[in-house]
Order: structure tokens, then sequence, then C-alpha cells
């Protein structure tokens, strides 16, 4: 089954990319108005619009700077590719990220807890919680083992492809949300414990 790339990028080079990227076997779709594996964005308003639903691949602008990068994976985008850019190496993360967002199918419970890989929904005590898709997906992991600690190169790594030298908030500020989220269903959880200076759990130790 091919790939389907939606390129919502904001730029001039969107007709040459389209065509490498069918050269390589990827779909595009003509308008979002259909399920697409990945987007390419440019602009931070495209993110607000696609990250809850699917993959986002930003494309930065010529000169950007690594505090666009920060503020772009804040808002919830899967990879950053800076320009300019070699179309191979935009493939193969077009790839990963592809990889990442399919390696699902199960079902993990956790008390009231409930994730559905398959359909990426999360429900707490039956009701639904609205979760971005890098919040998702940082739920995944923790679930998948909720008393263990994984520490932040991991998630980094795992979540964001991020290197083990990469120094960011990002992480902080998905688990503070994804946090707050599922507290507003279960107040008395302790969903996401910081251990402090290592990384973060599902569970903590003792209900608060």
């Amino acid at each position: 089954m091919s790939t389907t790339v939606f390129l919502a990028a904001a730029n001039g080079g969107v007709d040459p990319l389209a065509a490498s990227l069918r050269e390589h076997g990827f779909e595009i779709a003509a308008a979002p108005d259909r399920p697409v594996d990945v987007v390419i964005a440019a602009e931070p308003e495209q993110l607000e619009r696609w990250c809850e639903e699917v993959p986002v691949i930003v494309l930065g602008r010529q000169g950007d700077r690594p505090v666009d990068r920060v503020l772009a994976f804040r808002r919830g985008c899967d990879d950053y590719v800076p320009q300019p850019f070699d179309h191979e190496e935009l493939v193969e993360r077009i790839r990963a990220v592809v990889r990442r967002s399919q390696r699902r199918g199960r079902v993990l419970r956790v008390g009231e807890l409930t994730v559905d890989e398959e359909s990426r929904v999360a429900t707490v005590a039956g009701r639904a919680v609205k979760l971005s898709h890098k919040e998702f997906a940082l739920l995944v992991r923790l679930a998948s083992d909720p008393t263990r600690v994984f520490t932040r190169v991991e998630l980094l790594r795992d979540i964001w492809d991020w290197p083990p030298s990469m120094r960011t908030r990002t992480l902080d500020a998905h688990a503070s949300r994804l946090r707050r989220k599922l507290r507003a269903f279960a107040p008395g959880m302790p969903y996401i414990d910081n251990e402090w200076g290592v990384g973060y759990r599902l569970l903590g130790l003792h209900p608060e």
C-alpha cells in the first residue's frame, strides 16, 4: 500500500517536491479531503490544523534558527527538515515518521485508562481524552510499562527521534499537558510522574 502525502508547504518548491515524491512511490493528495499518512507543512498555523490528526513534517525556512525548530516541536510536529534539504533524506524521514505512526494495534489498559493504538483513542473511565499526536505517542510509550521510569533520552529518541545531546524542554511541556488532561478525568490518579533528573513514568507510587 502506497503512502499518501499532503503538501501543505507554503513555498515555491511544492511542484518539484511533489514530482520527486511521486518518483519514490508516494501518492500526493490534491486536497486535504481524504485520509493521508503524513502532512508536509511550513507555517505554524498549518501545524495547529494538522498535528492532532496526522503526523506532520515541517520544512524550515532559509536561515531559520534553533529556536524555530524547538517551537515547531513544541507545537506538535513529528520532524523538522531545515532548508536547503536533500530530497533523498526527506524521503527517508517521511518513511521513518510513517513507520512510527503505524506501530499500533495494541489496546493498553492501566486502571481506568484505556489506550487503543489502532483507533488512536485514549479514554479515562470511558470518556475520550483529546490528545495531540505527540501527547498520544508519549502516553502509549508510558502505558506500555506503567510503573517503569522511561529516561528523557529514551523518550526524546523514541518519540521525537532526537539525539541524546539535545537540550530541550519539549518533553516536559508535553508531559505537563498530558498530565493535566488525564487528571481532568481522574483527579485521584497519580498519572505522569516526574522522576527528577531521570525521566517519566505513567503511574506514581502513591495516589495523591
